[in-house]
This record gives C-alpha cells, structure tokens and sequence, in this order.
C-alpha cells in the first residue's frame, strides 16, 4: 500500500521545508556577515545591519546563528580567527570564476568547492588562474575585464553552480567573467 505511512509524508514535508529555510538562512547570515564587517557591529549606528536583523527575525533565525554570523562578520569564528581566502576556478564552457570566502578552515571550505566545481563541470584552477580576468572595484567587489558571452543553456547552468556554492556557510561571493553576471545572479 502506497502512501499509507503518515510519518514518511510528514518526513518529505519537513525535509523540503527545512532545504528552504536552510537557504534562507544562508543568505541572511552572509548579508549580516557583510553588514557587520562594513559598518560594526552595533544595530543602533549600523542601519545596514538593523535591516538584516529585521529580516532574519522575520525568517524566525535561530538567535544562535544570527550571533554566529555577527561573529564572523567581526572575524571572530568557531575555531578562532576567520581568513579571507580567494579561489580561482574554471566553470561550464570554461569560464573564469573567482570564488571569495571567509573561513576558519581553510582545507574544509577548499574541499566543498573542489567538490561543487567538480560536479557542475568545472575545475579549481591554480593561483592566478584566472584572477586577471577580473577587476576590484573601490567597494572590494569584483568586475570582470574579460566578459564572454553565453548561451542559455551554460547560463543556467552557472547559475545553478553558483547558487550551490553560495548555500556554503563560509562563501561570501561568487565572480564570472560573464557579461552581465551581477544581473544573473540578481534576477534568480
């Protein structure tokens, strides 16, 4: 008899609901980490962060991890000190990536992206790789000086890459050398 086991249907629910917090969450805790780094950690001069409290407490965040995530904006980690760490890769059609990250572990975050480059078609190049495709601007993001254009088919398929590394906790930004990469990632 299919479909008979109440406990199965409720698993699948919460499953698929807690995959959508789960995203949420990650999203909410790298803007705080942001907000925090940019203008500190008190809410009462940081409207920036005040914003990203509201919406986290809106999503019901977990306190813990919002204070988490206000520790890791202030450099402050699980396990001591957070680093800032840049890794250089090749994504689908063997565009450039520059993927920016901030973590106290620097092997564990390095194997999570080998392992997301990997399965999407990529690779993780070599310093320098593909560092001089881009451009740091004066707010430290990047802008690519080289922007290839792309068909649908590897559109999507970067940006189902790079949604899967922003769902890592430690990664900050995702850079391609694509024309119009800011609008891509905005308009999913």
């Amino acid at each position: 008899m299919a479909g008979h086991s109440k406990w199965s249907n409720i698993k699948n629910k919460k499953a698929a609901t807690d995959q959508k917090k789960g995203k949420i969450f990650s999203k909410l805790s790298r803007n705080i980490r942001v907000a925090v780094r940019e203008g500190g950690s008190d809410p009462g001069s940081n409207v920036n962060l005040r914003l990203w409290l509201d919406k986290a407490r809106e999503a019901n965040m977990p306190k813990d991890n919002v204070q988490r995530a206000i520790d890791a904006g202030l450099g402050k980690g699980v396990n001591g000190s957070l680093q800032e760490t840049s890794y250089e890769g090749f994504g689908p059609g063997g565009v450039g990536i520059l993927i920016v990250s901030f973590t106290d572990n620097k092997n564990r975050t390095t194997a999570e992206v080998r392992n997301i480059l990997q399965h999407s078609g990529g690779s993780l190049g070599s310093p320098g790789s593909t560092k001089y495709m881009f451009e740091r601007s004066a707010q430290g993001k990047y802008q690519p000086t080289l922007a290839l254009p792309l068909d649908d088919q590897q559109k999507k398929s970067l940006l189902s890459m790079a949604e899967e590394l922003l769902e890592l906790e430690d990664i900050e930004a995702v850079y391609c050398a694509v024309e119009g990469w800011d609008d891509l990632l905005e308009s999913e």
